[in-house]
C-alpha cells in the first residue's frame, strides 16, 4: 500500500498492457471485416437483382473474409469473457477454489490452442496448392486465419494467467501436466478399453472441463484433440480441417449479419417503435403488457435471430411500466426468459440457420416451419400471464384514443415491415438468408437515418466489435463441435447411436420423447448451438429412419433445447435474462416454473401434432 492505494504487481501491469495491445490488434480489423462483409454481399445482391449482372467473385471474397472474421471474433470473445460456458457450478465455490478453477479453465484453453497451432500452420501451408476459381487466390490466405487467431488467443490466455496469483497458476499447471502425463503413459492400457474411451474422453474429460467453466467450444476441441492424440495415429491437421469445414459454410455467413441487424434495430429505435405500438394497442387490458412483451419478442425475433439482443431490445422499454403496475420483478424476468425459449424457432433464428448448415435441411423449410410452433408456445404463455397478472394495478390506465393507436401504428409500420420482408424473401425463395440479411441492414440504416432520425455514429464501432465477438463465439463452437462429431463418427459411435435409437421402444413416439428429454438436458449444460451442432448430424438421420419429418423434428428439439437453455439453475439464457432485466437470479428462481411448464405443454402439443411444424410446407 502507498498512500492508501494498492500498487498493482509488475506482472499485472504487463498483463494489462498486453491485453490492451491485443485488443486493438483484434478489434479494429474485426470491425472492418464486418463492414467489408456487408458491403461485398450487398454489392452482390444489387448486381444480381437490380442490374441483372451477377458478380461471380462476391461469395468467394466473402468466404475468405468470413474465416478471418470468425477467428478474430473468437479472440475478442476470449478477451471479453464472452465465450459460452457453464458458470453455475464454479459460482458456488469458495473464492480460493474459484480462483484455482479459473486458472485450470484458462490453462485448458491455452493447452487446446497450443496443441492446434502447429497443425493449423501445416494445414495452411498444404492449402497453397488450392486456388479459388474466380479470384485465383491461394486458399492459404484464407486458412491463415486459423493459426493467426490461435496465436492471438494463446497470448490472450497467457496474459490472463499473469493476472492470477502465482500459486493458482502453478496449481493449474501442475494439474494439467499430471493429467497429460497420465494420459500419455496410460495410452497402451487405454487402447485396450475400446469404445469405453468415448466415455472417458467425451463424458468424463469433457464434462469435467465444462463444469470447471472451460468455454464450451474449447472444451469440445480439447476433448477431441486429447482423444485423437492419445488413442489414434490420426494427424491433428484433420481437426483443423474439420474446424475449417464447420466454420466456412456459406450458410453461416448470415450469422454475423443477423447479429449486427439485431443491434441495429435497437440502435435506430425500430424495436422501440414496435413495442410502443403494441403497448398502445394492448397495454390497457389486464395482463396487456405481458402480451406486449410476448408479441414484441415474436416480432423482434423475426429480425435479429440472437436472443440476447432480442431481450435487450424489449425489456428496458417495458419493465419500468410493468413494475409501476405492481408486477414483481421476478415475475417479469421469468416471463422474459420463457419468451426467449418460446421464440427460438422464429426465423431468422441463428439456431435454424445452424441446423440447416450442419444437417442439410432446407433453410426455407425451417423458416416456414418455425412460425406456428412459436405461436403455440406464445398462446400457452399468454394464458399463464393472464392468470399471474391478478394483482396488477390498472388504476388510472385507460385505453388510448384510436387516433393515438393509429399514430403509433404509422410510426411502427416501417419497422413492422422488416420481419415480413425477411421471412417472405427466404420462404418464397426470392433471396437466401445471407442476402436478405444484407438487405435488412441497409433497410434499417436508411429507416434509422431518414424516418426515426436515430443513428448515433459513436455506437457504430462498439456494435461492429460486439457483432464480431458474438459471431466468433458461435462459430468457434460450430468448428470444434464439427471436429468432435467427426471423431465420434470415425469411432463408430454414430452407427451405435443410430442402432440404439432405432430399437427404442415405442417407435417414433419413443424416439421423440427421448429426444425431448435429451435436448432439455443438453440445452441446459451445453447451450443451444453446441448441442445442435454436436448431435444434429447424428440424430437427424435416425429421426428420418423413424419416420419423423426432419422439419418437425428440428422444431421439437429446438424448443426442448430452449427450455433447458432458459431453465435454472444451469441455463445460461436464464442468467442473461436476469442480467438484462437487472434482477437477481434468486428473485425469479421460484416464479419461473409455471412459465416453463407452459412452454413444456406447448412443446408437447407441437411434438404430438406435426401439422404445426409442416402444415404450410409445399
Amino acid at each position: 500500500m502507498a498512500g492508501g492505494v494498492a500498487i498493482e504487481p509488475a506482472s499485472g501491469q504487463f498483463a494489462g498492457l498486453a491485453e490492451r495491445v491485443l485488443r486493438l490488434i483484434a478489434e479494429i480489423p474485426a470491425a472492418l471485416l464486418v463492414v467489408a462483409e456487408i458491403v461485398v454481399l450487398f454489392a452482390g445482391v444489387m448486381a444480381r437483382y437490380v442490374f441483372h449482372a451477377p458478380l461471380i467473385w462476391t461469395d468467394e471474397l466473402a468466404s475468405i473474409l468470413f474465416l478471418w472474421l470468425a477467428m478474430l471474433g473468437s479472440v475478442i470473445a476470449l478477451q471479453r469473457g464472452q465465450h459460452m460456458r457453464l458458470t453455475a457450478i464454479v459460482a458456488g465455490f469458495s473464492p480460493a477454489a474459484r480462483d484455482r478453477a479459473e486458472a485450470l479453465a484458462t490453462l485448458g484453453v491455452a493447452v487446446f490452442l497450443a496443441m492446434v497451432l502447429l497443425p493449423a500452420i501445416d494445414y495452411a501451408s498444404d492449402q497453397w496448392f488450392i486456388e479459388t476459381p474466380a479470384l485465383g487466390l491461394h486458399d492459404t490466405w484464407r486458412v491463415l486465419a486459423v493459426p493467426a487467431g490461435c496465436a492471438l488467443m494463446v497470448l490472450t490466455a497467457l496474459s490472463r494467467l499473469l493476472r492470477l496469483s502465482w500459486k493458482d497458476a502453478l496449481f493449474g499447471l501442475l494439474v494439467v501436466v499430471v493429467l497429460g502425463l497420465a494420459l500419455k503413459l496410460g495410452a497402451p492400457a487405454l487402447k485396450t478399453l475400446g469404445n469405453l474411451n468415448l466415455v472417458l474422453f467425451f463424458v468424463v474429460l469433457l464434462g469435467a472441463a465444462v463444469l470447471l467453466s472451460v468455454p464450451i467450444g474449447f472444451a469440445f476441441g480439447l476433448a477431441t484433440l486429447a482423444y485423437l492424440a492419445v488413442l489414434t495415429r490420426t494427424p491433428l491437421t484433420i481437426v483443423v480441417s474439420r474446424m475449417d469445414e464447420g466454420m466456412s459454410s456459406l450458410i453461416l455467413l448470415a450469422v454475423p449479419l443477423f447479429v449486427f441487424l439485431g443491434l441495429l434495430i435497437e440502435m435506430t429505435g425500430m424495436a422501440k417503435a414496435m413495442v410502443g405500438f403494441l403497448a398502445a394497442w394492448l397495454g390497457h387490458i389486464r395482463g396487456g403488457l405481458s402480451y406486449v412483451l410476448l408479441g414484441a419478442m415474436y416480432l423482434v425475433s423475426g429480425i435479429s435471430g440472437a436472443k440476447a439482443a432480442d431481450m435487450a431490445a424489449v425489456a428496458p422499454v417495458l419493465f419500468p411500466e410493468m413494475k409501476r403496475r405492481g408486477m414483481h420483478e421476478g415475475e417479469l424476468v421469468s416471463l422474459l426468459a420463457a419468451s426467449g425459449a418460446m421464440s427460438e424457432t422464429i426465423p431468422p433464428s441463428l439456431v435454424l440457420i445452424t441446423i440447416g448448415s450442419v444437417t442439410g435441411v432446407s433453410i426455407a423449410a425451417l423458416f416456414t416451419g418455425g412460425l406456428l410452433p412459436a405461436l403455440v408456445l406464445a398462446i400457452a404463455l399468454a394464458v399463464i400471464s393472464r392468470w399471474r397478472s391478478g394483482a396488477e394495478n390498472l388504476g388510472g390506465i385507460r385505453r388510448p384514443p384510436w387516433g393515438t393507436i393509429g399514430k403509433a401504428f404509422v410510426v411502427a409500420l416501417p419497422a413492422l415491415i422488416l420481419p415480413v420482408i425477411i421471412r417472405t424473401a427466404v420462404i418464397e425463395g426470392i433471396a437466401t438468408a445471407t442476402e436478405v440479411s444484407t438487405i435488412g441492414i441497409v433497410y434499417s440504416a436508411v429507416a434509422g437515418l431518414l424516418i426515426y432520425r436515430q443513428f448515433p455514429l459513436r455506437r457504430l464501432y462498439p456494435m461492429l466489435v460486439e457483432t464480431a465477438a458474438l459471431s466468433g463465439a458461435i462459430l468457434l463452437i460450430i468448428g470444434t463441435a464439427t471436429a468432435m462429431a467427426w471423431a465420434l463418427t470415425q469411432s463408430g459411435f454414430s452407427r451405435q447411436l443410430a442402432a440404439t435409437m432405432a430399437s427404442m421402444p415405442g417407435g417414433a413416439i419413443g424416439f421423440m420423447a427421448v429426444s425431448v428429454v435429451a435436448f432439455i438436458v443438453l440445452g441446459s449444460v451445453l447451450e443451444g448451438i453446441p448441442a445442435i451442432v454436436l448431435f444434429g448430424p447424428l440424430l437427424f438421420p435416425s429421426a428420418r429412419a423413424a419416420g419423423i419429418h426432419e422439419v418437425h423434428y428440428a422444431m421439437v428439439v429446438i424448443l426442448a433445447m430452449g427450455i433447458g437453455l432458459f431453465a435454472p439453475p444451469f441455463g445460461v439464457g436464464y442468467y442473461a435474462a436476469c442480467a438484462i432485466g437487472r434482477v437477481s437470479p434468486d428473485a425469479a428462481m421460484r416464479r419461473i416454473w409455471p412459465y416453463l411448464l407452459a412452454v413444456l405443454a406447448g412443446l408437447i402439443i407441437v411434438a404430438v401434432v406435426p401439422w404445426f411444424s409442416i402444415g404450410f410446407l409445399s
